[in-house]
């Protein structure tokens, strides 16, 4: 299953994968400039390293997180989740047009709703029994 996971994530690298951590890191940055949002920046960058090569891992929700993040999550929510989550809709419509993109344009769905809120979250491997826990 390794192999396959890893063709799948160097496929995912190149038809869209690159691309959409640019956006993240761009995210990122702009939230690290802007000092306050530093928290944001950091689960940016987070999440571009989970988009760079998201087979073979996922995102859950951690279970000592609480109002901070729901509340971050929120204005993460309206500065930047809306259009990255936007991102990841305008990229899964062309790859759904090929067969070969059909498993990547599913794999666009499911990261939006961990672009729209990302806090709380942690990135695990699915190898791992219990979700990494």
């Amino acid at each position: 299953m390794k192999v396959i996971g890893f063709v799948l994530n160097v496929l995912w690298l190149v038809f869209c994968g690159f691309w959409m951590a640019i956006g993240y890191v761009v995210a990122g940055i702009i939230c690290c400039v802007l000092i306050i949002t530093i928290p944001f920046g950091i689960a940016s960058f987070r999440l571009a390293g989970f988009v760079i090569w998201p087979f073979g891992r996922t995102a859950v929700e951690r279970p000592d997180a609480g109002a901070p993040s729901c509340v971050g999550n929120v204005i993460w929510l309206v500065f930047a989740g809306w259009w990255l989550a936007l991102m990841h809709l305008i990229t899964s419509i062309p790859l759904f047009l090929s067969i070969i993109g059909i498993p990547f344009g599913w794999a666009n769905l499911k990261l939006i709703p961990v672009s729209l809120m990302p806090l709380g979250r942690e990135i695990v491997s699915t190898d791992e029994p219990w979700g990494g826990r």
